[in-house]
């Protein structure tokens, strides 16, 4: 059950059973040379619709752009500044708060999230912490999940990919999103076949260190298939996760 495909009437309907809601998080980056660049915001919101497809669970809209600013040097990359993250992120709890919504799950697919999200959580509570009116029981709680961390989903990634994983632009993701977009596969000669690893700082420093956009990755070992079977696997995780965290 998607938000922006919902009426007012079926969300108040919605809210009289549960008071927790799915919002896929990912980023607006360049992901290697056969990569798509919303590959983190697809791979998010293609296992989140899916648990809540299934199992009836409500679904935010994609919070599609994150941070980003080391891929800045690659053509189509986006981002955000981190006040501007946080700021966004605190204005779309207290919206959902508004309605009646106490538990926001947030599943993520970009790992330079990590840190903003976490510090926008801290700005949530902090804020209900001095709203001495509120009360307890309409307090928002968070939860951060990556994806790629659900139950399952490693496993998988090392028996497809026992090399070439890598840390950016990875097999795995670029494969769910073939399965999600097989009208959009691309293809490119990689070289090396496994692109190196390493360390960098800001955008000039990462395309100097990896001129094509990868990290320790050979996304050319992707396919919708596999896409298909990492798509089952997280979204069996995640209605099973979602589902406790709903309860709590």
């Amino acid at each position: 059950m998607q938000l922006q495909l919902s009426t007012w009437i079926e969300v108040e309907a919605y809210l009289q059973s549960s008071k927790a809601i799915i919002i896929p998080m990912g980023s607006t980056e360049q992901h290697g040379p056969s990569g798509l660049i919303g590959t983190d915001a697809i791979c998010a919101e293609v296992v989140a619709r899916a648990a809540g497809d299934e199992a009836g669970f409500l679904v935010a809209p994609t919070f599609n752009v994150g941070q980003a600013q080391h891929h800045m040097a690659f053509a189509g990359s986006m981002t955000l500044r981190p006040s501007t993250m946080i700021a966004a992120m605190v204005d779309w709890a207290n919206s959902l708060k508004c309605h009646g919504f106490t538990r926001l799950y947030w599943l993520n697919g970009h790992g330079g999230n990590i840190a903003t999200i976490n510090a926008a959580f801290g700005e949530i509570y902090h804020a209900q912490s001095f709203a001495i009116a509120g009360s307890a029981g309409s307090s928002v709680r968070c939860q951060l999940r990556n994806w790629w961390e659900l139950e399952g989903v490693q496993a998988l990634v090392k028996d497809l990919y026992p090399q070439g994983e890598g840390h950016h632009a990875t097999p795995s993701e670029v494969a769910v999103t073939q399965f999600a977009y097989p009208q959009a596969i691309k293809g490119a000669a990689l070289s090396p076949r496994i692109a190196p690893i390493g360390d960098f700082t800001d955008a000039a420093d990462y395309r100097r260190t990896f001129p094509d956009g990868r990290i320790g990755s050979d996304p050319a070992q992707a396919s919708p298939e596999h896409g298909k079977r990492f798509v089952e696997i997280a979204t069996k995780a995640l209605i099973a996760e979602f589902a406790k965290f709903a309860a709590s």
